[in-house]
């Protein structure tokens, strides 16, 4: 029986235990002066959680290409000047963190999704061209509710997004990250191409299973391909898409063939969350409600994996992964509360993990 303190090793990655930080989207990189380039926000948000105990840390979803990014404010790893600027962050997290802190890179490509308002400008749906925006593109020209009409890819552009993988996974090293997640949960590009919902394509990339996972896992071949033998390669889905009518989407059962297949291909661990295809889904949110996903994935393909959503405490997430649900759990919004939760999750269950040097008295007196 694991716990949530215990180490675990994923290919050459050794991770002192199994509290990891969660990929989260800051949409503060300056779309005019340095586009797409990690900056002093990004060093601070992810630097915190190094010094805070986290064992794994995951980048906000990182374009492969321009028009991948979410919004013109979002991070990319398609020019050598933002290789350079993630680089700077990965060696302060080495140096910097209480546990011996990895990072991990999200890569992504929003598709559809894409060129759209971040969160906190006051304005909703796609950037203009005239204020910056740009032609989005999916599988098909089926605009996300709310957003600009897409362009289908051809299958030329199909391969070059491979290729953009690919190269984004080689600056991905060079930049010093210690593994790779492929980012094919929420809606956005190769989710886009798992989804039936979404994917409505006659030729090799669509209808049917097969086809439509064709993508994701030329992807992974791709990338793992560039990355060293011992690097871990994750991969993020979403489980279902909470949709059954009229048409059904994906479901928890198509994600576990898609896991098997994504095992023989190199994928190391999957990381499970749900939704995001179309918009207007009832999705019953609560503690835990994706860990079920992870644990049904998991048996099935044989394949560690990682829960995440609502998971808030260090009791809940200790349970999560004694009762088997999970290997790994992914946090999010309790660490932006509490960048050092892991720390005082180590405390509540009698783990005690050390403290960066800078912050040692705090851990002398042993309560919170």
């Amino acid at each position: 029986m694991n716990s949530l303190f215990d180490p675990i090793s994923l290919r050459g990655l050794e991770l002192s235990h199994r509290g990891w930080v969660s990929a989260m989207c800051q949409y503060s990189a300056e779309p005019l002066e340095a586009p797409g380039e990690p900056n002093d926000w990004h060093l601070m948000h992810l630097g915190q959680f190094a010094a805070g105990g986290a064992a794994l840390i995951i980048t906000e979803a990182t374009a492969v290409v321009p028009e991948g990014r979410i919004s013109p404010r979002d991070t990319g790893i398609y020019t050598d000047e933002q290789l350079k600027a993630w680089r700077r962050i990965t060696d302060f997290v080495h140096r910097h963190g209480a546990v011996d802190s990895k990072i991990g890179i999200q890569l992504s490509h929003a598709g559809r999704k894409a060129s759209t308002w971040w969160p906190f400008s006051g304005q909703r749906g796609s950037v203009p061209f005239a204020e910056g925006g740009w032609q989005t593109v999916g599988p098909s020209d089926q605009a996300f509710s709310g957003y600009a009409e897409p362009r289908a890819l051809t299958e030329e552009e199909i391969h070059g997004v491979i290729e953009a993988f690919a190269l984004a996974a080689r600056r991905s090293v060079q930049a010093g990250f210690d593994t790779i997640e492929l980012h094919a949960a929420h809606g956005y590009l190769l989710h886009q191409f798992l989804s039936p919902l979404v994917n409505t394509r006659t030729d090799r990339w669509g209808g049917d299973e097969s086809d439509r996972f064709r993508l994701v896992l030329e992807v992974v071949d791709a990338v793992r391909a560039e990355i060293p033998q011992e690097m871990p390669l994750l991969l993020r889905v979403s489980a279902t898409d909470w949709v059954t009518e009229p048409q059904p989407g994906l479901q928890v059962d198509a994600l576990a063939r898609l896991a098997v297949l994504a095992k023989q291909r190199g994928v190391d661990l999957i990381d499970v969350s749900s939704g995001g295809a179309v918009a207007g889904t009832s999705i019953p949110v609560g503690p835990g409600y994706q860990t079920e996903f992870a644990q049904q994935i998991g048996r099935a393909a044989e394949l560690p994996v990682a829960a995440v959503g609502m998971i808030t405490d260090g009791v809940q997430a200790d349970h999560i992964i004694r009762s088997g649900q999970a290997d790994a759990v992914f946090i999010a919004r309790a660490a932006l509360r509490n960048p050092h939760w892991w720390q005082q999750a180590s405390h509540e269950l009698g783990a005690e993990l050390p403290w960066v040097p800078q912050y040692e008295r705090a851990g002398t007196r042993g309560r919170f």
